[in-house]
């Protein structure tokens, strides 16, 4: 057994791609050891990765496969042999296998006999399968962007290569890609260490290494080593700490291979310019600069800024450093500044025709026809929620549809679009339109991803639901739907926010209601609402961290109200490692499985009540499924799901009586009817909260 190592040193990869290539390339690599026989199941891979690197490390790979019995089914023995005489059919079969006629077998199978033989595959070399197999691996990683870099050569990737490096132990693995053979010799720092090679000795000693060319290649250590260097630096500036950002720190750990005090400096900007909105301020450092933000203890934003560099200097190069980064902000903050103020000279509400110059979709016409839209799908949800005794502003919210896009025309969007929304809304509340419209406008592009919040107020919650139906619904009718990994125009994440929105606000709408109000065509509407309920189940599954089987279960019941959804699910989490609810699940599994094969008998007319013939343990169910299917029914309509559940598993004893002693198929059809169709109505009494069939349970 030796250690294998594999590290591919390409130009400078943008920072977002690299942790999904660092993780696939972990993931790869086992598996091509573990199919190829050179490890044992579930071995771990420690992997690595900077900007000019990928790399991964496994324990425990043997050098060589052991060799390997694999069984080669042939034709039937009538085609294989007539009279006792083996055929061409026989003896070409032979020759595939590399065996004599004589070594053939006679294999019985459900379909027949058939001969077989039995292949001894020799073990190649570790170093030969990795060499011929890791190549494909390498082309096969997902980037979402790749290029050719050399000329009339088919190779694609994310960049191009560098170097590589393939041990298993001490000796190099002949692999090759991108026209690079592996070695044993990497790269440290380009800055700080030069290009000077650096020879490896073992897999194990790669990181060790790499630390004294000023490299760390463990993502986890550089990122701490980046908060402990944040922290420390910012402790310079009394009272001051750095805002957490766990999106940006992950960012600069990708765009760095080293981290120590001498990277990150604390630059300071004229406190004139927190007069400007901090949401502006903030995203010009942090979206156009990589700065991370400084504040005070009260939170408030202070005139600082940090910056994390790819290297380190001494006091006189930090210093040279800050002033150049110091001089590049005060420019951004200048230009924010100046669009601020150019911007004010026109209202927002004199900017709704400026809307019919900016195109939405080609087909779906210009900003100004969706603000329409938006703004009637909006209120006409809003009088739905009205009418179910939900409160909503609407006059408040007919103002933040009519002006929520017209931040695009600003000049301030233009030069900074993450801002879009975030700019009306503080537009809106500067130029005196209702707190309820400004905060409307300000949230409507909330939430953007499962892990931000929604709309604080249910006009911002009823827009952005609007805005993002629309959009989701003018696509599908022009046949536009993500497929695969290709969405171009983010319907999966608008219909995300559709799905988090009525999960985690008290709007009381459906799936059905929202499709259907953004919709004008049938067909359009039905695979709008299927979208949806997809998302749904994503979103259960994803945020909420339910398993495969209660989701399944939970949406056969009902998919249409979201917040019900929600809470049958985890309901069904609460009870299902009990003992008689798994019991019962199982129950119904088979109950449904019987009722499928019994299909025909079940729409035959009405079954006669009270047979004579009813056996004491179909009685004793029918009368305690009556009993509990009450009850349950009460908790369900109540939202006391938990409680039903719980219910619904006391009828394990009389379900278990009844199969043990009950022949639902019995000869009489009367007597069998009768008992399917107790069971029919069994299933379709307790089947609201959940289809308990679909359950997984043990066996």
């Amino acid at each position: 057994m030796a250690d294998f190592l594999f590290e591919i040193g390409l130009e400078e990869v943008p920072a977002r791609m690299i942790a999904g290539a660092q993780a696939e390339l972990a993931r790869r690599v086992s598996a091509l050891l573990e199919r190829e026989r050179l490890v044992g199941a579930g071995t771990s891979a420690k992997s690595f990765s900077t900007p000019r690197r990928l790399a991964v490390l496994v324990s425990n790979v043997a050098e060589r496969q052991e060799d390997a019995a694999e069984e080669l089914m042939g034709p039937p023995v009538k085609v294989a042999f007539k009279d006792g005489a083996a055929t061409a059919a026989a003896i070409a079969f032979a020759k595939k296998a590399g065996v004599a006629v004589e070594a053939l077998r006679t294999v019985t199978t459900p379909k027949g006999d058939y001969i077989a033989a039995t292949l001894l595959k020799a073990g190649r070399s570790a170093a030969e399968v990795v060499a011929e197999e890791l190549p494909k691996e390498l082309a096969a990683i997902y980037w979402s962007k790749n290029m050719y870099w050399r000329a009339g050569k088919p190779e694609r990737f994310v960049r191009p290569v560098r170097w590589m490096v393939a041990l298993l132990g001490s000796e190099v693995v002949p692999v090759a890609f991108g026209g690079k053979a592996a070695g044993k010799v990497t790269y440290g720092h380009r800055v700080l260490f030069g290009d000077a090679a650096i020879a490896l000795e073992a897999p194990v000693k790669y990181e060790e290494a790499l630390l004294t060319a000023y490299v760390i290649a463990d993502v986890e250590a550089r990122r701490q080593k980046i908060r402990k260097a944040l922290d420390r630096v910012t402790r310079t500036k009394e009272g001051a700490r750095w805002r957490e950002d766990h999106e940006l720190v992950d960012t600069l750990t990708h765009l760095t291979e080293w981290a120590s005090d001498r990277s990150v400096i604390l630059g300071g900007f004229e406190p004139e310019y927190l007069a400007l909105p901090e949401e502006v301020l903030v995203t010009v450092m942090r979206d156009h600069q990589k700065y991370l933000a400084v504040e005070e203890k009260t939170g408030k934003l202070a005139p600082h800024f940090l910056a994390v560099l790819n290297t380190e200097a001494e006091d006189k190069g930090l210093a040279v450093i800050r002033h150049g980064n110091e001089r590049v902000l005060r420019a951004r903050f200048n230009d924010a500044r100046f669009f601020w103020e150019f911007d004010q000279r026109v209202p927002l509400k004199e900017r709704t025709k400026l809307l019919e110059n900016v195109t939405f979709q080609k087909e779906l016409g210009s900003y100004a026809a969706k603000a329409t839209r938006v703004r009637g799908l909006a209120l006409g949800l809003a009088e739905l929620v009205t009418a179910r005794g939900g409160r909503v502003d609407a006059a408040a919210l007919d103002e933040a549809a009519t002006l929520a896009k017209t931040d695009l025309t600003t000049e301030l969007v233009k030069e900074f679009t993450e801002l879009q929304g975030v700019v009306g809304g503080l537009y809106a509340r500067a130029q005196g339109v209702s707190a309820a419209a400004s905060d409307a406008i300000y949230d409507q592009y909330l939430p953007e991803s499962m892990e931000d919040s929604v709309p604080r107020t249910v006009e911002g919650s009823l827009l952005s639901i609007a805005d993002k139906a629309d959009t989701i619904a003018g696509m599908f009718g022009l046949g536009i739907e993500p497929t695969g990994s290709k969405d171009p125009f983010a319907l999966r994440r608008a219909a995300n926010g559709i799905v988090k929105i009525l999960a985690e606000s008290s709007l009381p709408l459906t799936l059905s209601e929202v499709a259907g109000r953004a919709t004008e065509n049938e067909a359009v509407e039905t695979r709008v609402r299927a979208f949806l309920i997809e998302r749904l189940e994503f979103y259960l599954r994803e945020s909420r961290g339910q398993a495969y089987d209660v989701v399944k279960a939970v949406l056969a019941a009902g998919s249409d109200d979201v917040r019900d959804a929600v809470a049958r699910a985890e309901a069904v989490t609460a009870v299902r490692s009990s003992a008689d609810f798994e019991a019962v699940s199982a129950a119904f599994k088979r109950i449904k499985n019987i009722l499928a094969q019994a299909k025909g008998e079940l729409g035959m007319g009405a079954v006669a009540d009270g047979l004579a013939a009813d056996h004491p343990a179909q009685a004793a169910l029918k009368l305690e499924a009556s009993r509990v299917g009450e009850k349950v029914e009460h908790l369900r309509a109540s939202h006391q799901y938990v409680a039903a559940l719980e219910s619904v598993a006391t009828l394990r004893p009389q379900v278990d009586a009844f199969f043990e002693q009950v022949m639902v198929m019995d000869p009489d059809e009367k007597v069998r009817r009768s008992r399917l169709a107790l069971l029919a109505s069994i299933v379709k009494s307790f089947s609201g909260i959940a289809d308990f069939s679909e359950i997984v349970t043990a066996g």
